[in-house]
C-alpha cells in the first residue's frame, strides 16, 4: 500500500489520475495538494471516497514537510503547475514561481524527508512534464525522442524545462528516486474552458467564434488524459529509477483538423438529439446550419511553435504502453462528457468570462 501526494490533483490531468488511481490502486491513500487557483477545482474530486484535499501551495515548503509527516508520503505525482501558454506571454511570473520555485519547494521536502532523515523507505518523486519543452518541429523532423535537446520557445515551456533538469539533478546529485514523463497535447474530462477543445466545443454550443490562430496549420500529437494516465500509472509502478518516459496518443493533427472535429461533432450530436437545439438555441447546429460557420482567423500567438511529435517507443517497448483511443474516439467520448455535465462547466465558463 503506497501513501500518494498528489500535487494539482484538482486540476484537470491531476483530478483525472486521482480518479484513475483510487480506481486501479484501491489500497492506496491519496492526498491532493492544490493552490485552487483559477484552474483548480474542488468539484473535480467530487464523489471520491479516501481522498483528502489540501488547499495549500508547493511553494509551502513548511506545509509540504508537515504533510509529508503526518501522512507518511512515499509517493509525489507532481502535476501542479501554470499551463497555458498565452498567459505565460502575458504574466510570466506565475509560470517561473510554480514551475521553478514550486518544484524545487517540492524537492526539498522530498529530499528532507526520504533522504536526509534517514527513513530508509522506499519512495518514489514523479514529475509531469510537457513536450513542449524540446521546442518547434519542421514539417519532416523526426518525433521529439527522450535525448531530444531541450529549446524551449516560451515562458511555460521555459519554466517547465527548467523543473525537469531540477528533478534529474536532485536525482544525481542527491540520489532522489525520481521519474519523468513528458506528455503530447491532453484533452478530456474536466479540462478547464480555456484550451482549444473545450473552449471551441462550447463555443460551439453558444454559436460563439472559434477563433483559430494563424493559418491552423500548426500540427500536435493528441493525447486523451485517461491513456496519459495509464501512462503515468506504468512509469510509477515498472520504470526506472532516474530515467524519462515520452507519453503521446500518437494522434498528429493539424489545428484546423481538431477543429473541423469538433464542428463535425457538435453537428452529429445535434441531429442524433433534437433536445440539444432548445437547451443551446444559439447554436448554429440548433437551427441547421453548419458549426463550421464559426470558424475565423485571428493573428498568430507569438512564439507559436510549429509542430509537436511524440516518439514513445521507449514507453511501449519497456513498459507495454498502448493508448486505448483514437482520436475520433477521444472526442467523441469528451463531447458526450460535456454536454452530460453542463452543471460542471457553467460555473466555469462563468468565471473565464466566456458567455455560453
Amino acid at each position: 500500500m503506497a501513501k500518494v501526494m498528489v500535487t494539482g490533483g484538482a486540476g484537470f490531468i491531476g483530478a483525472n489520475f486521482v480518479h484513475f488511481w483510487r480506481r486501479t490502486q484501491q489500497s492506496d491513500e491519496i492526498v491532493v495538494l492544490d493552490a485552487l487557483t483559477y484552474a483548480g477545482n474542488a468539484a473535480n474530486l467530487a464523489g471520491l471516497d479516501g481522498v483528502d484535499l489540501i488547499h495549500g501551495d508547493i511553494c509551502d515548503t513548511a506545509l509540504v514537510d508537515k504533510l509529508i509527516a503526518d501522512y507518511g508520503i512515499d509517493t509525489i505525482v507532481h502535476f501542479a503547475a501554470e499551463s497555458h501558454v498565452d498567459r505565460s506571454i502575458t504574466g510570466p511570473d506565475a509560470f517561473v514561481t510554480t514551475n521553478v520555485v514550486g518544484t524545487h519547494s517540492l524537492l526539498k521536502a522530498a529530499k528532507n524527508a526520504w533522504l536526509d532523515q534517514g527513513t530508509g523507505r522506499p519512495h518514489r518523486f514523479h514529475h509531469v512534464s510537457t513536450d513542449e519543452v524540446y521546442g518547434s518541429l519542421g514539417p519532416d523532423d523526426a518525433a521529439f525522442h527522450e535525448q531530444t535537446p531541450y529549446a524551449p520557445n516560451s515562458p511555460y515551456s521555459a519554466s517547465k524545462a527548467g523543473s525537469d533538469h531540477l528533478v534529474r539533478a536532485y536525482h544525481h546529485t542527491y540520489g532522489l528516486e525520481v521519474t519523468t514523463s513528458n506528455c503530447s497535447n491532453n484533452y478530456g474530462p474536466y479540462q478547464f474552458p480555456e484550451k482549444l477543445i473545450p473552449l471551441f466545443t462550447l463555443n460551439a454550443l453558444a454559436g460563439r467564434k472559434m477563433p483559430v490562430y494563424g493559418d491552423g496549420m500548426n500540427v500536435r500529437d493528441w493525447l486523451h488524459v485517461e491513456d496519459h494516465c495509464v501512462g503515468i500509472g506504468l512509469v510509477l509502478q515498472h520504470g526506472r529509477v532516474g530515467e524519462t518516459y515520452n507519453i503521446g496518443g500518437g494522434q498528429e493533427l493539424r489545428n484546423e483538423q481538431v477543429v473541423e472535429a469538433i464542428c463535425h461533432g457538435v453537428d452529429a450530436a445535434f441531429a442524433a438529439d433534437p433536445t440539444l437545439g432548445s437547451r443551446y438555441p444559439d447554436a448554429p447546429a440548433a437551427q441547421g446550419r453548419s458549426t463550421m460557420e464559426l470558424k475565423t482567423y485571428v493573428e498568430d500567438r507569438k512564439g507559436h511553435d510549429r509542430r509537436y511529435a511524440i516518439d514513445e517507443r521507449k514507453i511501449r517497448s519497456e513498459l507495454g504502453y498502448v493508448p486505448a483511443r483514437d482520436f475520433p474516439q477521444g472526442f467523441a467520448e469528451t463531447l458526450d462528457w460535456y454536454l452530460a455535465h453542463e452543471p460542471w462547466w457553467r460555473p466555469l465558463v462563468a468565471r473565464a468570462s466566456l458567455a455560453v
